[in-house]
């Protein structure tokens, strides 16, 4: 492929070092800019990156002839706006890796939960590497991958905010339901994003999509799923929705010609993602799950699904604009939660939400509290679920590391 001369990455995390990394290994002028001062930038500054730690300065892109956003930062920041008002072509990290991986056959998943858990899956069936939103950028892959061979990549909204020429062969819409206003701005908004996986497909492409949804744009072949389909084996993980989860994942690998035999092999094997109801140990009779992953209202409604057990929640966390009360809803009538602790900014419009269906909740403030609380309330045959229904920024640098810290503290008890 043909690349500029010049690229400015605006935001140094895992995909903005990626990205940098891969266009210097490619010769060309890079310049890395960060808002954070104490960025460890020594990987980028010994490939010869240009860094500018602790600014947003905007004029920084006046010499670059590309700008590549990372998907953390949000499309009305001042680097990104000035590129655009220059003419500058803004890329997403996802843009740039598709472009580094030609003739690369992607198969691409995105939803608003459970895009991870099928992305792996995925990656099991097709012995294919994973890579986008799961941790590993898709630049990343660059020089790894041999041309015609396929990768699953797990794509988000923030990913496919600048996306232009990235074509997945299978594309995959596991579900939408609200999530990320605050950066997104409406629900509208919100869907445009994720229907641009599809945009770019062709005759002969694959577009999986519950069974039923009717806005997919571009030309590929459409395969309906739904959580009620005939599995050719059943999936380890607990909930209905990872058996929904593991019908996309069938009606994609049949779609490219995996028997079933073969599909039936990585259902049984696949034990399910970390920091998504991972059972963390069991101990006097009391399950601990870490559903750390769950960071939006549709996500922790599904891990209190999972479980009909005696019931110890932990919500909590940075807020997103979402609303509270259908969830609180769910767990009035649960029927089994036994007690609630609530953490971070939004224990208060969780209070407030609980309330109103009469459900009570301690207000523990911090993890630790919380764990220690929910530990000593809990009877043999209970189980206590970590199932935030929120972001983690407000006391954790991501999901992550809140379920990291989970850990450690039930491993601790």
């Amino acid at each position: 492929m043909i690349l500029p001369a010049s690229a400015l990455v605006v935001g140094l995390a895992r995909s903005g070092e990626a990205a940098a990394l891969a266009l210097a290994r490619r010769g060309v002028r890079v310049g890395g800019v960060d808002r954070r001062a104490d960025l460890d930038g020594s990987r980028l500054a010994q490939a010869g990156v240009e860094l500018h730690l602790g600014t947003e300065d905007e004029e920084l892109v006046d010499t670059f002839e590309l700008v590549i956003k990372s998907p953390g930062v949000p499309g009305e920041a001042p680097l990104v706006t000035r590129a655009r008002d220059l003419g500058v072509p803004v890329w997403s990290e996802l843009e740039l890796g598709f472009r580094l991986l030609p003739g690369a056959e992607l198969v691409a998943v995105t939803g608003t939960n459970g895009k991870t858990t099928t992305s792996e899956l995925l990656g099991l069936m097709l012995g294919a590497p994973v890579a986008g939103n799961v941790g590993r950028a898709l630049c990343e892959l660059d020089g790894t991958v041999a041309a015609g061979a396929r990768v699953v990549c797990e794509v988000s909204s923030f990913q496919l905010e600048d996306v232009h020429e990235f074509h997945a062969s299978a594309a995959v819409l596991l579900n939408f339901e609200p999530d990320h206003l605050d950066r997104h701005g409406s629900l509208q908004a919100y869907l445009e994003a994720k229907l641009r996986l599809f945009e770019n497909q062709r005759a002969g492409d694959v577009a999986v999509v519950p069974r039923g949804f009717r806005l997919v744009p571009g030309e590929a072949e459409r395969v309906e799923f739904s959580s009620g389909d005939e599995l050719p084996a059943e999936p380890q993980i607990p909930g209905e929705h990872n058996r929904e989860n593991a019908a996309a994942a069938t009606a994609v690998a049949r779609a490219l010609g995996l028997d079933d035999e073969a599909i039936a092999e990585s259902l049984r094997a696949f034990p399910g993602v970390a920091h998504r109801l991972e059972l963390v140990r069991e101990t006097g009779g009391v399950r601990f799950v870490n559903d750390s992953k769950a960071t939006n209202v549709a996500a922790a409604l599904r891990g209190l699904a999972s479980y009909p057990d005696p019931l110890h929640l932990i919500l909590g966390g940075s807020l997103k604009g979402e609303s509270f009360f259908p969830l609180a809803q769910a767990v009035g009538e649960h029927g089994a939660v036994r007690s609630v602790h609530l953490v971070g900014q939004a224990s208060e419009e969780l209070a407030r939400a609980l309330d109103a269906e009469g459900v009570a909740a301690r207000r523990s403030g911090d993890l630790a509290t919380a764990v220690a609380e929910a530990a000593a309330a809990a009877q043999p045959g209970d189980v206590v679920l970590l199932s935030p229904a929120c972001a983690s920024y407000d006391q954790f640098a991501n999901f992550e590391e809140r379920g990291d810290e989970f850990r450690r503290l039930v491993d601790a008890l």
